[in-house]
């Protein structure tokens, strides 16, 4: 039911409601009226009142209905007219020959006076004049009159010329009290008229506005309720709604915190070296038998990371890729759910698009989702030569918020740019090729990266376990394409991840990069200078080999803040924390994540590097608090310019540092 109707049956409600009021007001004010005048003191004149009004409107018919009315005849001519009269008072016969009556006061007498007269050719006329006199007035007034002895009546004889005598009655004379009375009644007859005819007119309005709030309340149907659960304006308010109560009850802030109370002295100091765990994300319905391929922060809303998932080979029905939005507020299902028709293998934020979100598939397309739509993505690229037509395994956006371009690899050695708004066909296609190789001239790249603040030339990492520097453009010293002669040679399987070291602090570490690889080794290299390529095949080892990992190694990441810290993730679900200037032999912490199943992606949060998001094979995304770790000291730059340059200086054999060598010359 929309607002606006359910705003038109709560208007009815209330009206129903004021009508009932208004109607029980009425009927409890005509009770007390009723009772007043049946216990009041003018109850007695009231009906005197009303018998009087009876009385003279049964005079102005011609005739009473009491002892001693006379009611003249309305019969045929030569009819006597009957009387009935029941005088008990004394007669008086004036000179004109008027007889006068005085009738006892009684509560049904009247005063009459009855006057006869004889015509010139000796026809009688009766003429009967009746002067009344209203019964409420309760005293006489003594005459004296003078006796005379009445004549013998004459004897009439009636013929047919004689009529029926003609009664004219004159109404008593009416005081001003009692006119004003009688208007008043009229008027509360009237009203009273009214009223009932208001009540009438409320009483159909209220049973017309009750049937209309029956048909809006009744119940519906499987049909109606169907058609309304799955309509889609029902369907997204239900989403919405319930995505920002279940982030209110997920919040773990604790309201009730006292900040004016210390910390203890005496605090565990390991507490600021351990990692904890924050959450866990996963969704039964988009997770289900599928791994994490890639995941990524948001760049403008620290609480959300992405997600990619790859296909579920037990469900038929559901696409085969499939990106989620996690909110750090919000645990039990993602914010955000996007499809794909083929795997989701990578997958990044825009960093200049707070609403796009890139991702790279196993069939070779570029998908562009935004948050603002639906489930399938808003543009992508075509299935053709122009673009990729293998497996895309590494993406990143290099540029600036006014010229940035999205880089992607396949594993076929193609190297394509992109511009956000147009997908329809690559701005530029690289084709990585090696002539050294026997089989076949391309690379197949599994992690690419660029160094901080640079745009034209990357480094790949291979299948092969080699690390290639190339370049989009040709510049000074070096043509567009793979530089073929310098080789990063230093691990016996596939390079599963590679980062360059983050520009920041007073020092510049930006040509120092990790990889990770399946040969259970994560290695530190120093990339070679731009300006002086080889010209001949050239194989440049490793500064450093962390050999610790059991199990494969699938990424690697410096942090974002301490220069001194990354992390790897393995096969064996450990997550390992590595600082530099206090340890190169062992990790500082290693926690095992989750089942103990492969963790196969790591991504530190953009801003202070203090959480670190971690991609599971079992479908579940994992965020750890690192802690004070993330913090560094003035002095950790130049105790790694020292811990770099022992790494160097020291006795290497194979790329491999000895260790306790190393050690030395970081003063431990």
């Amino acid at each position: 039911m929309s607002d606006k109707r359910r705003a038109e049956i709560e208007a009815k409600r209330a009206k129903l409601a004021e009508l009932r009021k208004a109607r029980a007001d009425r009927q409890r004010a005509e009770t007390e009226r009723r009772q007043a005048e049946a216990t009041g003191p003018s109850n007695t004149a009231r009906r005197d009142v009303d018998e009087l009004v009876n009385t003279l409107v049964g005079v102005s018919r011609g005739g009473f209905d009491s002892a001693g009315d006379v009611t003249p005849s309305s019969s045929l001519p030569g009819t006597p007219p009957r009387q009935n009269t029941l005088l008990h008072s004394s007669s008086t016969l004036s000179p004109s020959g008027r007889v006068s009556r005085q009738s006892d006061v009684g509560s049904d007498r009247v005063s009459l006076g009855t006057t006869m007269v004889v015509s010139a050719n000796s026809a009688t006329d009766h003429v009967v004049e009746r002067t009344l006199t209203p019964r409420f007035v309760p005293d006489l007034i003594d005459v004296e009159q003078e006796l005379f002895e009445l004549p013998q009546r004459e004897r009439v004889i009636y013929n047919k010329e004689v009529q029926t005598t003609f009664v004219e009655t004159e109404a008593p004379a009416l005081s001003e009290e009692f006119i004003q009375q009688q208007i008043q009644i009229q008027r509360e007859r009237e009203l009273e008229v009214d009223r009932l005819a208001r009540e009438k007119e409320l009483e159909e309005e209220s049973v017309q506005l009750e049937k209309e709030i029956e048909q809006e309340i009744r119940e519906l149907t499987e049909e109606e309720r169907a058609s309304i659960v799955t309509a889609p304006e029902f369907l997204d308010f239900v989403e919405q709604s319930s995505k920002i109560v279940q982030r209110a009850l997920n919040d773990g802030y604790d309201y009730i915190r006292d900040y004016t109370v210390g910390t203890e002295a005496n605090g565990d100091d390991s507490e600021g070296k351990r990692v904890k765990r924050v959450c866990a994300f996963y969704d039964e319905r988009h997770g289900k038998n599928r791994s994490i391929t890639d995941i990524d922060w948001s760049p403008k809303y620290p609480e959300l990371t992405v997600a990619s998932y790859n296909k579920n080979p037990a469900a038929l029905n559901e696409p085969d890729g499939v990106v989620a939005v996690w909110n750090l507020h919000l645990l039990e299902r993602p914010e955000f759910v996007f499809h794909s028709q083929s795997d989701v293998l990578s997958v990044t934020f825009s960093p200049f698009h707070s609403n796009l979100i890139f991702g790279g598939t196993y069939s070779g397309q570029i998908l562009l989702w935004d948050t603002r739509s639906k489930h399938l993505p808003v543009l992508k690229t075509p299935l053709s030569a122009a673009g990729h037509t293998h497996p895309v395994y590494a993406m990143q956006m290099v540029g600036t918020q006014n010229a940035h371009n999205l880089i992607t690899s396949s594993t076929d050695g193609t190297v394509c740019s992109w511009l956000v708004d147009m997908l329809a066909q690559p701005q530029e296609t690289l084709e990585l090729i090696h002539a050294g190789h026997n089989k076949t001239g391309e690379v197949a790249i599994t992690t690419l990266d660029f160094p901080d603040n640079e745009t034209t030339t990357f480094w790949v990492g291979t299948e092969e376990g080699n690390v290639y520097q190339a370049n989009r453009y040709d510049r000074a010293g070096a043509k567009a394409g793979l530089n073929q002669y310098d080789i990063y040679k230093g691990h016996s399987g596939p390079v599963m991840g590679l980062h360059f070291h983050p520009l920041v602090g007073p020092v510049d570490f930006s040509d120092l990069f990790l990889t990770a690889s399946v040969d259970w080794t994560v290695k530190l290299w120093r990339a070679k200078s731009l300006a002086k390529p080889s010209t001949t095949a050239h194989a440049i080892p490793s500064i450093y080999s962390f050999d610790e990992a059991d199990d494969y190694v699938y990424d690697v990441k410096w942090h974002p803040a301490h220069p001194a810290v990354f992390g790897t993730v393995d096969g064996s679900g450990k997550f390992d924390l590595w600082n530099l200037n206090t340890d190169t032999e062992i990790p500082v912490v290693s926690t095992n994540v989750g089942s103990g199943r492969a963790i196969n992606k790591l991504q530190w949060d953009r801003k202070e590097g203090r959480r670190a998001a971690l991609g599971g094979s079992d479908g579940e995304l994992y965020v750890y608090d690192i802690g004070d770790m993330a913090l560094p000291r003035e002095s950790e730059w130049t105790d790694l310019q020292k811990t770099i340059a022992g790494m160097v200086s020291g006795g290497q054999t194979n790329g491999v540092v000895d260790g306790d060598a190393s050690r030395i010359i970081a003063g431990r």
